[in-house]
């Protein structure tokens, strides 16, 4: 089952802009309009950000979000994290699996707007602009590029809606991407929909959990972990999908262990030969499942196919989904990594 996917946003990575509207009010008294501004002063209201090189204005709290495909799970993600769900008009992101307990179902249960998807699997501009959104979350800047038939971040802001892009996404590199941007995408979240304390919340007691993982594996060796989509083709070669910079040598690195192919290319992925994945040495196996039923079969396969990995000898995989990525549960990824890889640490 290959998925295949436009290069530009196959699993690009995570991502960062707002653009905002201000909506005027008509029809208003002096008074009415004196006392909403209190309400929202005393809501945290007006919220600025600084995003992709913009600083924007939130007035209030958004009520209607749409959030864009690009391959990602980290904006869906975030918001549930947040208990937004109800916030969102029109979800395009899912993995079709979770390492958090019930986040698979409730995304599959969030609205997608009927939305007839163009050739980037993702909402074109007048599908966009039908759903009336007042906040738009798009994974790099992809998803508001004109030239792709997204509606872009000034025709977004003409009719009301912020956008944002999110953390390492404003040049679509996301190579320089660690758990850091996950803690950041989380925090800007829970700024714009005033959820400062729970975002807060989250992201200490993920740093607490990592912490305390990675102070069990410290000055142990650290095996050589191959990272790979299961099932997905984004080259030109056999191994196509597999990770050589980003978000995932964070996570590796926290578990006690290193990326086998960091230096396979200078991007986020490695297009890489049948001969050289088998040339090299493969301690461990990290497959992660997008929209894959079964991407422990996709491990077991290829511990088959390479059994002079060391890998291999040893039966060493794990399979994952979206701890692996962008989002606020990347300490489940350490958590199961270390635990693969150094199992008399735990």
């Amino acid at each position: 089952m290959s998925k295949k996917r436009p290069a530009a946003i196959a699993l690009a990575g995570a991502l960062c802009l707002v653009t905002a509207a201000c909506g005027s009010s008509t029809g208003t008294a002096d008074g009415a309009v004196g006392d909403a501004s209190a309400a929202a002063a005393e809501s945290g209201y007006p919220v600025t950000l600084t995003n992709c090189g913009e600083s924007e204005k939130f007035s209030k709290e958004p009520g209607r979000v749409v959030v864009m495909n690009g391959a990602s799970v980290a904006e869906v993600s975030t918001l549930l994290a947040l208990g937004l769900g109800d916030r969102i008009v029109a979800n395009q992101q899912s993995y079709g699996m979770s390492e958090v307990a019930g986040r698979a179902a409730a995304i599959k249960k969030l609205p997608t707007g009927d939305v007839k998807l163009n050739d980037a699997y993702d909402i074109p501009r007048e599908a966009m602009i039908g759903l009336r959104p007042d906040l738009v979350l798009s994974t790099t800047s992809y998803g508001f590029d004109e030239k792709n038939g997204f509606a872009t971040r000034d025709q977004l802001q003409q009719v009301g809606a912020n956008t944002y892009v999110s953390p390492q996404g404003c040049d679509q590199d996301t190579s320089k991407m660690t758990i850091a941007d996950s803690y950041t995408l989380l925090r800007d979240m829970g700024k714009v929909f005033d959820r400062s304390a729970r975002a807060e919340k989250l992201v200490a007691a993920s740093e607490k959990h990592i912490d305390e993982v990675a102070a069990k594996v410290a000055g142990e060796r650290q095996p050589k972990v191959m990272v790979l989509f299961s099932n997905m083709a984004m080259g030109g070669n056999d191994f196509s999908s597999v990770v050589a910079k980003g978000i995932y040598n964070d996570i590796l690195a926290k578990a006690g262990g290193t990326n086998a192919f960091e230096n396979a290319s200078t991007t986020s992925f490695a297009d890489l030969s049948k001969e050289k994945a088998a040339a090299t040495d493969v301690d461990a196996l990290v497959v992660i499942g997008y929209n894959d039923p079964d991407p422990a079969a996709y491990a077991r396969k290829l511990l088959k196919e390479f059994p002079q990995w060391p890998a291999a000898k040893n039966n060493t995989y794990a399979a994952l989904s979206d701890s692996m990525y962008l989002g606020p549960s990347n300490d489940l990824a350490v958590q199961k990594i270390a635990e693969m890889l150094h199992p008399d640490k735990f």
